[in-house]
């Protein structure tokens, strides 16, 4: 018997016509779970970006509406600005997966693979580069930010939050191998500046900044250890520089950092996986259509 089929009539009706209705090569599994993948992500970055822009409005606000761009070192240190910028690539990209993945549009998925692909490949250049080269980031870290880094401390709230909260995480004071004598390098702790704060470092060096009985910060518990040497200095505040002290405990802790990279990697590569293969089933999805 012959596979062709007739409709009443005589009307020649063409094999592929016998699929079933419901019949797609579109995976459900695949479509929604790129689809639920990015709607988290695209969340956490409507979120980072409005936490942002919120940021940078106050500080906006707190500067009478001016805010330095003098060079890219004041976009870098900048947090409310990398936020806003991080919270902006995060939304746009996941929104491309989302889109992409509902309404089954490839054009979409391309970009959103390619997006994810090459911060795959800036991920692994950067993680290469510190892991094979530790001395060269140290210097280049060192040389491109401690200045930029110790002058901008008083300049930007979020970046001086920022670094006291570095600083009493890691215990340090200072960036460089010289410690807390960077901080002679900022125009408020310098020996020659009339400041109360001259030949200081700032509350977060201290290895007690906080008293015990009454709960208060002592803001001054930093004054004057500029002059004194390492030994003595060292009963006050903590002496290490934190590039040094952070390069030491990524080493203490390199098998966690690298196992968490290393899922980080597998999960980009896996999603970019369910987008090529999404891509392709709407492909052959297409070509039944036509």
């Amino acid at each position: 018997m012959s596979n062709h089929r007739y409709h009443q009539g005589g009307n020649y009706m063409h094999p592929r016509m016998s699929y079933p209705h419901h019949f797609t090569y579109v995976s459900s599994c695949v479509k929604y779970m790129i689809f639920l993948l990015n709607f988290l992500f695209w969340l956490f970055g409507g979120l980072l970006l409005a936490i942002g822009v919120y940021a940078f409005m106050d500080k906006l606000k707190d500067g009478n509406g001016w805010v330095r761009f003098d060079t890219v070192y004041d976009v870098i240190f900048n947090i409310s600005l990398v936020m806003i910028i991080a919270g902006v690539v995060i939304f746009s990209v996941s929104f491309a997966g989302c889109l992409g993945a509902l309404r089954e549009n490839t054009c979409l998925l391309k970009f959103y693979s390619m997006c994810l692909l090459m911060f795959f490949i800036l991920e692994m250049t950067l993680a290469i580069i510190c892991f094979v080269f530790p001395q060269y980031m140290n210097s280049f870290l060192e040389y491109q930010f401690t200045d930029k880094i110790i002058h901008s401390y008083r300049d930007d709230s979020d970046l001086q939050n920022f670094i006291d909260f570095a600083q009493q995480e890691f215990k340090c004071c200072g960036l460089s191998n010289a410690g807390y004598q960077d901080w002679s390098k900022n125009e408020y702790f310098n020996c020659s500046s009339p400041s109360v704060e001259k030949c200081g470092v700032p509350y977060s060096c201290c290895i007690n900044a906080t008293d015990i009985s009454s709960g208060l910060v002592n803001i001054m518990c930093g004054y004057g250890v500029q002059e004194q040497s390492v030994a003595a200095a060292s009963k006050r505040i903590w002496t290490s520089g934190c590039i040094e002290i952070v390069r030491v405990w990524v080493e203490r802790n390199l098998y966690v950092i690298a196992g968490v990279a290393l899922g980080i990697a597998l999960l980009q590569l896996f999603v970019i996986y369910l987008a090529k293969t999404l891509e392709g089933q709407i492909d052959l999805q297409k070509s039944r259509w036509s």
